[in-house]
């Protein structure tokens, strides 16, 4: 997949702007933003269910607005939002888009009913969040696409279903498909994801693999001292961050090197010091506090 200067606007409201990605083949690609960023409208692209404003996409050697029909044929698809017929049992919901979709051997099918033990013989709205996306997955991979978009694929699904989400994912992409993962939930995307990019405010931001993220994201330092934590000689130092202070003990963040808190710290008798690198959730939120303090309005 490659998008190149991506953008959507509707009248004067932005959707998104310059977006520009390769995702590689026979990989899962994660998508990170909170609701509002833009991650349904480039999915909605992809799919060719938007003509975009600027930019193109290439989707399977594909232009998804020229050929979204062709395309769709060979992609599976879980919106964030699964609205599905609602008077129709599961089994009957699973036989129409199997109808539709030309699917003749149904034994994938099957398989994937009976890993995540989706409810399939009662009408679908009488069923729970977790049942309707469990029937959500299953439609999105029973006949084994070649790319698989997914926008909060996990929502409402309890830890062992989540578990088998995760190993349906390797298998699938073992089998050189890809999978487009979008979300907000960060547990989920370092389980599963190689690479991924976050959007902000319509752009992306940053594009890494999880482990080069993390390689610089900042440090959190926890550090004890013997009387009260001293919070001004560390909150002038460069690249750190006090993130709180309780009587003896102070938590920071640390951007760059750590050798001048580590000089503060001695000069300040610490007493112990723990450290650990930021997971994914404390990377993200960084890139949010960036965009937040930038858009403060100035002081006059």
């Amino acid at each position: 997949m490659r998008l190149r200067g991506l953008t959507k606007t509707f009248g004067t409201t932005r959707g998104i702007a310059g977006v520009s990605l390769d995702v590689p083949t026979g990989g899962v690609f994660g998508f990170l933003g909170p609701n509002g960023a833009g991650k349904s409208t480039t999915i909605r692209l992809i799919l060719g269910l938007y003509r975009p404003t600027a930019g193109t996409a290439t989707v399977l050697g594909l232009d998804p607005w020229r050929d979204g029909a062709v395309l769709r044929r060979r992609m599976g698809y879980l919106p964030g939002e699964l609205s599905l017929f609602p008077r129709l049992t599961g089994q009957e919901t699973l036989d129409r888009f199997s109808a539709a979709r030309g699917l003749s051997d149904l034994r994938y099918r099957t398989e994937l009913v009976d890993r995540f033990g989706a409810e399939v013989d009662r009408p679908v709205h009488t069923l729970s969040k977790g049942n309707r996306q469990k029937l959500g997955l299953v439609l999105a991979f029973m006949d084994q696409p070649e790319l698989v978009v997914l926008d909060e694929p996990t929502s409402g699904l309890d830890p062992l279903v989540q578990d088998e989400f995760a190993s349906l994912l390797h298998e699938t992409v073992a089998t050189g498909a890809t999978v487009f993962l979008s979300s907000h939930d960060l547990d989920e995307v370092q389980r599963v994801v190689g690479e991924l990019a976050i959007i902000r405010d319509g752009s992306i931001v940053a594009v890494d693999t999880v482990q080069g993220l993390r390689g610089r994201s900042p440090r959190r330092i926890e550090l004890w001292f013997p009387g009260p934590a001293p919070r001004m000689a560390f909150a002038s130092l460069d690249g750190v961050e006090v993130l709180s202070v309780a009587d003896n003990t102070m938590m920071l963040s640390v951007a760059g090197a750590v050798a001048p808190v580590l000089a503060a710290a001695a000069d300040q008798d610490a007493v112990d010091i723990t450290a650990r690198s930021a997971d994914l959730d404390e990377l993200f939120r960084t890139f949010y506090r960036s965009q937040h303090r930038s858009e403060a309005p100035d002081a006059h």
